[in-house]
């Protein structure tokens, strides 16, 4: 195989739609992702239905899938006081089991190159990378991260972000529970965190909760935190009370970082949670990571040919893009977590929402973004 057009270091949502858009338009595209396909990933497994008109423009159908289609939005205080709002856009549940290994598919299908291997290390050099692995090195004028919240590459590239220690946890499990509304997404606060609920296409209940480190800690285990702590939101109980666990052990992930994060590392493209994350209770995670693919591809189509790279204005576009589209929302999202975590401050947007019920749409709107096209 000839030297790639581009080289995009990680096989999560936004790497892959990377690929697959970038192999579409004729780019010669290696990625390295070191898991096989398919596996279970920490998330919240809610898909925003504003990417899904991309993601058909690529080709990209869920088929025989079958996903969840939601439309209600449930948020319950760790009291158990409940507003309900519909959702505008509305999404649709879908594991990353499923949807990884669909794009997967077609990634190859489009003649991605993928190795399943991980980046040791990447090096910029005479307006080239040099990506080296365990068993080889390859050169390219692109370099995409689409590594995640966190790696090891992060540090060799000495990203600030991962400099300072973060006390965050997600823990995500899948469960029966036959009575659960298909048509729902559900968060509920609990103290030191919140838990989402919702159903992915196979009928399992995907659950995902973010804490604190200090408070998981104090416990031997997520099911004694689940009883100590998230069963003292009367929702969170009835479900945990009612429900049958699918997996035999939760899947978790720890230091998770929310804090701002360079766009354009040593001319690295950062994309996904590479390059920001929202906060989980906004819920369009999944979609900004797929954007975020859409709008680097798209710059790179423009101003890098197989010959030539207008490096400069390539990353000043996906700058600008990327903070004309995210900016907001991330901002508010960390605003929303800021409250949501204060245990005297959670109770404020409560008793305006029942007041004020057009908050909360307010919310959803400031937090997810229009269809992309």
């Amino acid at each position: 195989m000839k030297e790639p057009d581009v080289v995009i270091i990680g096989g999560g949502l936004s790497g892959l739609s990377a690929a697959i858009h970038l192999a579409t338009a004729g780019r010669e595209v290696q990625l390295y992702e070191k898991e096989k396909y398919p596996h279970h990933k920490v998330c919240g497994e809610y898909l925003s239905r504003e990417i899904l008109p991309y993601l058909n423009g690529l080709g990209i159908t869920f088929g025989s899938i079958k996903p969840v289609e939601i439309n209600t939005l449930v948020y319950s205080s760790s009291s158990g006081e409940i507003i309900t709002t519909n959702l505008p856009l509305g999404g649709v549940g879908i594991s990353r089991y499923a949807l990884d290994n669909l794009l997967y598919k077609k990634a190859l299908e489009r003649g991605v190159n993928v190795i399943h291997e991980s980046v040791t290390s990447v090096e910029f050099e005479k307006d080239k990378f040099l990506i080296s692995s365990p068993q080889s090195e390859v050169t390219a004028g692109i370099v995409i991260g689409a590594f995640g919240k966190r790696s090891i590459l992060d540090k060799k590239l000495d990203r600030k972000f991962i400099k300072n220690k973060t006390g965050w946890l997600a823990v995500k499990g899948h469960y029966k529970m036959d009575e659960y509304p298909e048509n729902t997404v559900s968060l509920h606060n609990f103290i030191g965190g919140y838990c989402g609920l919702s159903k992915t296409e196979t009928g399992a209940v995907n659950v995902c909760y973010l804490t604190t480190y200090k408070s998981f800690k104090k416990y031997k285990n997520s099911e004694e935190y689940k009883i100590n702590v998230l069963s003292q939101n009367p929702h969170l109980h009835n479900f945990f009370q009612n429900a049958t666990s699918i997996f035999q052990e939760e899947l978790s992930i720890a230091q998770i970082s929310f804090e701002g994060k360079s766009l354009v590392h040593d001319h690295v493209l950062m994309v996904g949670d590479a390059a920001g994350l929202i906060h989980p209770l906004c819920g369009n995670g999944m979609a900004m990571a797929i954007h975020s693919a859409k709008m680097a591809s798209e710059s790179i189509l423009k101003y890098a040919s197989h010959k030539t790279i207008e490096r400069i204005k390539l990353e000043e576009e996906y700058r600008k893009n990327w903070n004309k589209n995210f900016r907001t929302r991330l901002r508010t999202g960390r605003v929303l977590q800021k409250i949501l975590f204060n245990p005297r401050l959670s109770k404020i947007p409560h008793s305006s929402l029942n007041v004020f019920p057009f908050l909360l749409p307010e919310i959803i709107k400031r937090t997810h973004g229009k269809q992309v096209l």
